[in-house]
């Protein structure tokens, strides 16, 4: 029996080029799939419309009258103190659902499509960027109706993209724990560990000169610290200080160092 050879149709195994502008595309259907993921199950977005509105009420009026002398001199303080640690640690959230997305199976399958390799990981942290943007808005708005008057608008509408970027910067470190942690509870857990002394060890609610000395000390290099520092010069109208140019630095840093990190151990593990 002699064998036929079937026509084949022109490239049709060809593999399309990955290019940046096809990586970009890709990049931005996952996200679209994460957003759809959240219109379907909203619940997903209690921490970040809850926790602003609850931590901002907390704090004003258990600390307001003991570090400012009344609640409305502390708004100043506390509404970039806020804003910086909510929006941070909501970013810790992407680890945990990139995790369980791969205990599900799900990026195996988009492990084998032919997309760029940092589509999915992007993707969904590109998707994140939202719960970051109800997060500043909701917690600016909230201390606007306790009293809270930005000397800028323009400095409080460039405070909350920096916070928005360095959250997303930083949502690629846990992006590469949620890689090679093997379940969703380690990484929360350990997010938890490293955030919450970065957070409140930090001149986020308290003037670091109140500080004893070795805690000032830490919290002098705390990256958060300066995060926080340029949103308040930010938010007075101060401008762009070196505090600024630090935060943009670090968050450059730490996506050139991260993001490759997460790629790659994706990749190995998916």
């Amino acid at each position: 029996m002699t064998a036929v050879a079937l026509p084949t149709a022109p490239g049709a195994h060809a593999a399309r080029p990955i290019t940046l502008a096809t990586t970009v595309q890709q990049s931005l259907t996952m996200a679209w799939r994460g957003l759809l993921k959240v219109r379907r199950t909203p619940e997903q977005l209690i921490d970040v419309t809850v926790q602003p509105i609850l931590f901002t009420l907390m704090f004003a009026y258990l600390f307001g009258g003991a570090i400012a002398g009344d609640v409305h001199a502390y708004l100043p303080i506390l509404i970039p103190g806020i804003l910086v640690q909510t929006v941070i640690t909501t970013s810790a959230v992407t680890g945990t659902q990139l995790r369980e997305d791969m205990d599900k199976g799900v990026f195996d399958r988009f492990r084998s499509l032919p997309i760029a390799r940092i589509a999915p990981l992007s993707g969904a942290l590109i998707a994140d960027m939202l719960r970051y943007v109800i997060a500043t808005t909701l917690t600016l708005v909230m201390g606007y109706i306790m009293g809270w008057r930005p000397a800028s608008f323009a400095g409080t509408v460039a405070a909350g993209l920096l916070v928005i970027l360095c959250a997303w910067a930083i949502s690629w470190v846990f992006a590469f724990l949620g890689v090679i942690l093997r379940s969703a509870s380690s990484v929360q857990g350990i997010s938890f560990l490293v955030l919450f002394p970065l957070t409140f060890v930090s001149n986020a609610y308290v003037p670091a000169s109140s500080l004893p000395d070795g805690l000032k000390s830490f919290v002098a290099v705390n990256p958060v610290t300066h995060v926080v520092t340029a949103v308040r010069s930010l938010t007075t109208g101060a401008g762009a200080t070196g505090d600024v140019l630090v935060a943009l630095l670090g968050a450059v840093i730490v996506v050139a160092i991260f993001a490759p990190l997460a790629v790659r151990s994706y990749m190995r593990k998916a």
